[in-house]
């Protein structure tokens, strides 16, 4: 009698898989530090729980590495993790302890290592799990690139990609696998667009990188250097093949992003005379106020390329709405002035179809102009020269007091003459 195996249930099975990339994922990484000789690693992880099993069975895939080879990996390497609620005290330990020690480190790290966190220089960085949003990504991906002026270092970027049981390589320009490197390559652009573009040219044409030799053992020759590829696969890919699918995801689907939004917001500014575009606006079918808005952002960051910042000025773009939105009701609150002689406006009071008592009520309130305090300053004084008396709580009276006494110095300046009921 043959005794019927038992059937693994459907989260057995889902288990057993993510085991099976876990370790395929470390050991494509310690391979790949192996080949490059990379000696500090911070690996970027969505969840916690993934961050800790990588690291917690790391030095367990190295040892088994190094038993089948031990000239090309070592017996051990550091590894550590952090995550978001691990205490200060903790979190400062191990970034003091992570690459202090002569060998490979490998640091796991679950959305701790933004911008701001101080840390010394890495030479790679795998993005083992780009699911987040794209800041995160820009911000994994600056920490490879961040280095010291003239330092002149190289960076590596390591990103897994699966492939489905029924893909292929050659299937690069249909499959969805490869997702995860769109978007590290677009997080990419964000840091060098112009590396991004020469991947568009068949890397077969380009000029490589150069470094000096650094083989595990082996001491650079005179004149010895390691040439590589702007980006390179575990398998050969045909480099032309590359090169459309580089255009394809990633070039032409932005530029043609930015066409639409630049045709769409040129329609806006003709029809309208300006560009002050609500952000749920859509203009046809493109929803152009939020693609502003993301301009914007770019600008802000430093994202956004001279040429394109220029075409968007020349249709009258105003890059801080906040400041825009001031100036159009400081021109309500001169208009109240030179009507009323004052900025003591009630609360209901408007002029030039604003609310600008409301507004200048805020505008007095603590923060009322900016968490700024330059821009704050700035609005303050641009209050203050229409009306130097614009806040009386600065002077130590109401609101109430200050519109009725500019109301009666005005009476005065007319030549009326106080009762001696008033002057009593």
């Amino acid at each position: 009698m043959v005794t019927p195996q038992p059937l693994y249930s459907e989260e057995r099975h889902e288990e057993r898989l993510r085991g099976e990339r876990l370790t395929a994922v470390q050991t494509t990484l310690l391979e790949t530090m192996a080949e490059h000789d990379l000696k500090t690693t911070i690996t970027f992880h969505h969840r916690t729980v993934e961050a800790q099993a990588f690291a917690e069975v790391l030095d367990r895939v190295a040892r088994r590495l190094h038993a089948v080879d031990p000239g090309r990996h070592p017996e051990s390497v550091w590894t550590g993790w952090l995550r978001g609620e691990h205490e200060m005290e903790h979190r400062t330990a191990v970034l003091a302890d992570f690459g202090r020690r002569a060998g490979r480190a490998i640091l796991a790290n679950c959305r701790v290592l933004g911008e701001g966190v101080d840390i010394r220089a890495v030479d790679s960085v795998a993005l083992i799990d780009p699911k987040g949003s794209a800041v995160d990504i820009v911000q994994g991906i600056g920490r490879a690139l961040r280095q010291k002026p003239g330092e002149g270092k190289m960076a590596t970027l390591i990103v897994p990609v699966f492939l489905r049981a029924d893909e292929n390589p050659e299937d690069i320009l249909t499959s969805k696998s490869y997702g995860p490197l769109i978007r590290v390559l677009n997080g990419l652009r964000a840091h060098d667009e112009r590396a991004v573009e020469m991947l568009a040219i068949p890397q077969e044409n380009q000029k490589r990188i150069v470094q000096p030799s650094r083989s595990i053992g082996k001491p650079p020759a005179d004149g010895e250097a390691e040439s590589r590829l702007l980006l390179r696969f575990a398998a050969p890919r045909d480099p032309a093949l590359i090169a459309k699918w580089i255009n394809y995801q990633v070039l032409n689907t932005e530029r043609q992003d930015w066409r639409r939004g630049l045709e769409a917001a040129l329609r806006y500014q003709e029809r309208e005379g300006a560009l002050e575009v609500p952000y749920d606006h859509i203009e046809g079918a493109y929803p152009l106020g939020r693609w502003l808005s993301d301009q914007r952002r770019a600008f802000r960051a430093g994202q956004m390329s001279g040429e394109r910042a220029a075409e968007l000025e020349q249709l009258g773009i105003v890059w801080d709405t906040a400041d825009a939105g001031f100036e159009r009701n400081l021109g309500a609150a001169r208009a109240y002035y030179e009507l009323h002689g004052t900025l003591a406006a009630p609360r209901h009071a408007t002029a030039l179809d604003v609310a600008v008592g409301q507004w200048l009520t805020n505008a007095r309130r603590p923060g009322g102009l900016g968490k700024d305090p330059d821009r704050a300053a700035r609005r303050a004084a641009a209050l203050a020269a229409i009306d130097k008396d614009w806040n009386p709580a600065e002077r130590g009276w109401t609101v109430d007091w200050q519109r009725h006494h500019a109301y009666l110095a005005q009476l005065l300046a007319e030549g009326a003459r106080l009762s001696a009921s008033c002057r009593g």
